[in-house]
């Protein structure tokens, strides 16, 4: 699968098999087919397994800390709203150390697009419980089985009234691919958690579990009805893969309601600038 956002003679840093390379696939393939500019577009990522994705992409990118990608990713697109800005990262680094970061962005409603590869184990640091690892099992830390409650990052995303929510799992490379298409050109934030099994350090939620403990939500499925939505969000038996729900509601976004560009739409870096105000302001500061 070879686009403009390939990169040559790297090596990739994943274990074998492991589902991230799909996920790569995934989304040069969706970058590629909505005909986007490398320049126009900016991935932001922290720390761990997945962070590493950016640097496999040939486009701009920011790897910074851990948990720190959404207000990093904040920051560009309220710097410059024109670009296409997607923060992606693994469910331990998102929801776990970023998941204050996580409920904020939502009730902003940054433009930008969230992916979180969610093999449900932290994997960079060798397979110990990350926030959705299931309860009861044992990992590498865990050794009696786990006992807190998995976050469930659905429910939360649909009950703050988030305005594009959707689940992918990474084997099924064409549905996820259009899931991502149509979160990227959604206005607002819009989360994708995409199942991607670790094959290294979590036995149990390998591609079979996840394709034998999933399903795809239908054509008369509503993703408009929150509380119909709420109720996916909580099943447990089998996981529902698709366009959760979309929030029509939520029209302004985040950079929309800044002062500074109420009255001018250009980007901050692209106005004109009195040098000798600045030199003023900086002598009066002195």
């Amino acid at each position: 699968m070879n686009n403009k956002f390939d990169t040559t003679n790297q090596d990739i840093a994943w274990c074998p098999g492991c589902g991230n390379f799909s996920i790569l696939e995934i989304i040069k393939a969706a970058l590629s087919e909505l005909s986007l500019e490398k320049k126009n577009i900016v991935m932001v990522s922290g720390i761990g397994q997945a962070a590493k994705l950016p640097q496999y992409i040939d486009t701009n990118f920011f790897n910074g800390l851990h948990g720190r990608a959404l207000p990093v990713a904040t920051a560009i697109k309220a710097s410059n709203p024109k670009l296409t800005v997607i923060a992606e990262s693994g469910e331990g680094d998102m929801y776990g150390e970023g998941g204050n970061h996580f409920l904020h962005t939502i009730r902003r409603n940054v433009n930008i697009t969230n992916i979180v590869h969610n093999n449900m184990i932290y994997g960079l640091t060798k397979g110990q419980a990350s926030p959705t690892t299931p309860k009861g099992m044992k990992t590498s830390l865990q050794f009696f089985g786990v006992t807190n409650e998995p976050f469930n990052p659905m429910a939360v995303a649909i009950s703050l009234g988030a305005s594009f929510v959707a689940r992918a799992f990474s084997g099924d490379k064409d549905q996820t691919k259009e899931i991502i298409k149509k979160a990227i050109l959604h206005k607002g934030y819009s989360i994708v958690d995409i199942f991607q099994p670790c094959v290294s350090f979590n036995k149990i939620n390998n591609f079979k579990w996840f394709k034998d403990n999933s399903y795809y939500l239908d054509d008369k499925y509503d993703p408009y009805d929150q509380v119909e939505a709420f109720k996916k969000s909580l099943e447990t038996e089998k996981f529902s893969l698709g366009i959760l729900y979309m929030n029509k509601e939520r029209v302004t976004t985040f950079e929309e309601n800044l002062v500074v560009y109420k009255t001018n739409k250009s980007p901050l870096f692209e106005r004109k600038r009195d040098l000798e105000k600045v030199k003023k302001l900086l002598e009066e500061r002195k």
